[in-house]
Formats: C-alpha cells, sequence, structure tokens
C-alpha cells in the first residue's frame, strides 16, 4: 500500500507500468534501452479513492486522462528507468495530494453601508474630475 495522505492509501497493484523507448538526445544509448516510463492509473475504479477525490482528480488530470478514466503519466526526463518510476510515481501521488484538497465554497456577502457610500463618494469626484475637463459652455 501506498500512503498518499492519512486518509486515503492506494494499492500498489492498481498502477500499470510499462517502460517505452524515449525520445530526444541520447545517442545509441537512447536506441537501445526502454528508460521512460508510462505509469496507468484507472482513477474511475480505483477503491482506494474516495468519489469525490476521484472526480476532483479526474478533472485535474486535463489530457492525461482517457477516456475510460485512466491517467496516464510519462516520464523520460532521467537517463535511468528507475528515477524515470521513481519521477513517475511522485507525479501521480502529487496530483492525488491535489484532488484530495477539498475547495472552499465561496459564501456571498452583501457590501457594508459605509463600503457603498466610499464608492458613491469616489465616483462623484471622479464625474467632478472629468467634467472639468470639458470645454466651457456658452452661458
Amino acid at each position: 500500500m501506498i500512503q498518499v495522505t492519512p486518509s486515503i492509501a492506494i494499492d500498489e497493484s492498481e498502477i500499470e507500468e510499462s517502460f517505452v523507448r524515449a525520445s530526444g538526445p541520447g545517442g545509441q544509448h537512447v536506441n537501445k534501452v526502454s528508460s521512460a516510463v508510462q505509469l496507468k492509473f484507472d482513477a474511475r475504479r480505483s477503491p482506494g479513492l474516495p468519489n469525490d477525490v476521484a472526480i476532483r482528480l479526474m478533472k485535474l488530470a486535463g489530457s492525461r486522462l482517457t477516456l475510460d478514466g485512466v491517467i496516464v503519466i510519462v516520464a523520460q526526463a532521467q537517463r535511468s528507468q528507475k528515477r524515470n518510476r521513481e519521477e513517475a510515481l511522485e507525479r501521480l501521488l502529487e496530483l492525488i495530494r491535489q484532488a484530495a484538497v477539498r475547495p472552499q465554497i465561496r459564501r456571498p456577502t452583501k457590501p457594508t453601508k459605509a463600503s457603498k457610500e466610499r464608492r458613491l463618494a469616489s465616483k462623484d469626484k471622479r464625474s467632478s474630475v472629468k467634467s472639468g475637463r470639458s470645454k466651457p459652455g456658452m452661458d
């Protein structure tokens, strides 16, 4: 079990790893070794995630989410397979930690009487400044 937060833990069997060849520079080494990691995690069917966290996680995943609800994370920045695995897992766990935080609900408030008066006073002042810029009338 991987402990994500004090209340959320996911089983290692829920995470599927596959290794592919990394793109980019690296010479002959990059052509021979499959060092890039493709990490797949089924957020929709994970028993370790509460339903609200899974919904927020799928929204946060964005383009990394497939139509089946599987999150795919590709890590290929490091030269070693082991470091790419660690990086991909850490990115997944960080995504789950972000989804575990409940967003604060905004409670709408009414403006105070003093703030309304300040707003109207500033509007009057601005109006007088602008009217002072106009051409004198024919009075």
